[in-house]
């Protein structure tokens, strides 16, 4: 795609109004600007905060077969431009879910993606299955795929292409919505990983999932958080989010969801710049759940100032080296 051109405009010209809307699929959403999963709970608890109406889709925390409590506290540590969590997809489960929170959407005005984990190929089978069984108006799925897989000893299905590549082909047959593979950045080779769910029938990627971190108390001499290892999110892993989704814009024919250590507008541009057709905020929900929306008006604000009449104009619009 050419770069984006600009024009000066005189002070007393009125803003150009903006087009914010992008397509994934056959699903148009209302913006860019979505919040991550495990950072704004099922949607439906933040109507004094934010209006959720105005976001471009709300991501769910994982839903998983079974109910989880999560990992044992501590397991949250806050670090230099950032945090460490290992929260253990805490969540109700999907039969809960699908009794209490899906029909909590109806009488929302925005796309809702549920989010599904799992350690099995069954459990994620059987996750999607249970949503698609009763009456809902959710989009699409994102399939966090940095999960352990028990049945090759622990190895994550992320890791390993031929294991996306089946876990993605068998979600696709069980579905014709849309379908988002969730990348971890822990991996030898994302792009290889991305095609692997292209070949197999994603609809779109998103990437990034943390980024393996640990902390120490140097008092107790132990991890700062049970579990010792935990999944490093926020501003500090912005440049690895923005240089995987780079690259796989540009060997995937499919899109890209750019997540990681997004705060502003200048941070979701620099997503979209690189190939991204959308972004997902994160951590700035826990510091500021309406943050997603100053976010939005921050890229209308810049899009108005570059006389860029619609923000997908700027996916993969960067000016290239020579």
């Amino acid at each position: 795609m050419a770069p984006f051109t600009t024009r000066k405009r005189s002070s007393s010209e009125r803003e150009l109004p903006v087009n914010t809307e992008i397509r994934i699929g056959d699903t148009v959403f209302k913006n860019p600007v979505f919040v991550a999963s495990g950072t704004f709970g099922y949607g439906t608890e933040t109507d004094d905060l934010i209006c959720a109406d105005k976001l471009g889709a709300i991501v769910t925390k994982s839903i998983t077969f079974h109910p989880r409590e999560g990992n044992p506290p501590p397991r949250i540590v806050e670090t230099p431009s950032g945090m460490i969590n290992s929260i253990g997809l805490a969540n109700l489960g999907v039969e809960k879910f699908t009794a209490e929170i899906l029909p909590l959407y109806d009488s929302m005005n925005t796309e809702v993606i549920v989010n599904i984990a799992g350690t099995t190929v069954e459990e994620y089978l059987k996750v999607l299955e249970k949503v698609e069984s009763v009456p809902n108006r959710v989009c699409g799925y994102e399939i966090n795929i940095s999960c352990p897989n028990v049945a090759r000893g622990g190895i994550e299905f992320g890791v390993d292409p031929e294991i996306t590549r089946s876990l993605t082909a068998q979600l696709r047959e069980r579905t014709d919505r849309l379908l988002i593979m969730k990348l971890s950045p822990n991996v030898t080779d994302i792009v290889e990983i991305g095609r692997a769910a292209e070949d197999a029938g994603a609809d779109a990627l998103s990437a990034i999932n943390t980024v393996i971190g640990m902390s120490i108390d140097i008092a107790s001499r132990r991890s700062s958080i049970a579990t010792e290892l935990g999944g490093l999110s926020g501003p500090a892993i912005r440049p690895v989010g923005i240089a995987s989704v780079y690259r796989l814009s540009r060997a995937a024919g499919i899109p890209v969801i750019g997540i990681g250590g997004i705060t502003s507008g200048r941070d979701a541009v620099e997503y979209l710049l690189a190939g991204s057709i959308g972004i997902q905020v994160g951590t700035a929900n826990l510091r500021d759940p309406g943050i997603a929306l100053v976010i939005l008006d921050e890229l209308i604000s810049y899009c108005q100032k570059q006389g860029i009449e619609s923000v997908s104009l700027l996916t993969g619009a960067m000016d290239e080296a020579s």
